[in-house]
């Protein structure tokens, strides 16, 4: 017997993929939104599996007030992942404003729906990192204070991670606020899950290295042959405390558990960055299981810019400790995210 309906936003994304599967392999049936089915052909196959008890539809503008209302019929829980992900934006207003009204517009939608029970959105550790000089321990109880006045001061001039760091910022306080102010309206618990850089294997294999979202690029950038020091998005430079990874797997799991104790997870943010890595031990890890591409992975400095076991050291360190206690289940070890994110790959090659 199924557990419920969630409705799973942003259906054709990266993380939307992986946490569709962990509502499904956990019982429940799901509805996905995508902008337009015509462009959800991968993605429905690779749901095939799972029959009728996976499902498509279409809500063209999240920014619309209602779009959801005929999306959210029947659902029991919701995760809303929908949303401008890019750390190469150029234009705020579009971004913010999908950020912050595709928030409120389905929120408000929520409000209208009786059977829903959980609200669970994704932000980021974007929405916690602050700018602090020194040693910091980084937990979900902070708020990145620097973006959003940024954006504001430089416009269109604004670094793209500033623009992309503003907007889950922006969406993460309109999800808060709204609590705030519709606590006698709300019949169902709200909780954000705030992960670090994601990487993993996709639900959906890419069919070319364009399709590689940018937090996975630095694995496949690495296997390809790139060189080290430019292996991965060229828009991480520069963000403060960013060398956190946590598996796609792991975020759609919390996201689940979040949706499944409601009583536990409401008005909680859960930090999730799990291993402090780069390029650097993906070589490591790379050249060691792929020794026929010895002399196309680039060594770099075997052993260096990162802590044994992939934990967190030096100056900022990300605190998860919270929603490892909260879950009762630890992450994935990083070796199995770059060995199961290569493998997903190795058709590209």
């Amino acid at each position: 017997m199924s557990k419920g309906l969630a409705l799973v936003t942003g259906a054709n994304g990266f993380i939307a993929g992986r946490t569709i599967e962990a509502f499904l392999k956990a019982g429940w049936n799901v509805r996905g939104t995508v902008r337009s089915l015509k462009s959800a052909g991968p993605v429905k196959a690779a749901l095939a599996e799972y029959g009728s008890r996976a499902e498509l539809v279409e809500v063209p503008d999240i920014t619309t007030p209602g779009a959801f209302d005929t999306a959210l019929q029947g659902v029991t829980a919701v995760a809303h992942l929908a949303t401008p992900v890019s750390l190469q934006f150029t234009d705020p207003e579009p971004v913010l404003r999908t950020a912050a009204n595709g928030t409120l517009s389905i929120l408000e939608s929520a409000t209208r729906t009786p059977s829903v029970k959980a609200f669970v959105i994704l932000s980021s550790i974007t929405a916690i990192l602050r700018r602090v000089e020194g040693p910091e321990t980084i937990n979900d109880e902070q708020w990145n204070d620097w973006a959003e006045p940024l954006v504001a001061e430089l416009g269109d001039k604004a670094p793209g991670r500033a623009i992309y760091s503003a907007s889950k910022v922006l969406a993460e306080r309109t999800f808060w606020e709204f609590r705030e102010e519709h606590k006698g309206d709300i019949n169902f618990s709200l909780t954000a899950v705030n992960p670090s850089f994601v990487a993993g294997p996709p639900l959906v294999t890419p069919q070319n290295p364009e399709q590689v979202s940018e937090t996975n690029a630095f694995i496949w950038d690495v296997l390809a042959g790139k060189a080290i020091e430019t292996a991965g998005v060229a828009g991480f430079a520069g963000v403060t405390g960013s060398s956190g990874y946590v598996d796609v797997r792991d975020v759609g799991r919390i996201v689940v558990f979040a949706a499944e104790h409601p009583a536990e997870t409401d008005g909680q943010r859960y930090l999730a960055s799990a291993h402090y890595a780069g390029a650097q031990a993906v070589a490591d890890i790379l050249r060691k299981a792929y020794p026929a591409r010895k002399d196309i992975i680039q060594a770099g400095t075997p052993g260096q810019d990162y802590y044994p076991g992939y934990k967190f050291g030096g100056e900022k360190v990300h605190d998860s400790s919270k929603v490892v206690k909260t879950t009762g289940q630890d992450f994935i070890p990083f070796e199995t995210t770059v060995l199961d994110t290569a493998k997903a790959f190795e058709s590209l090659l």
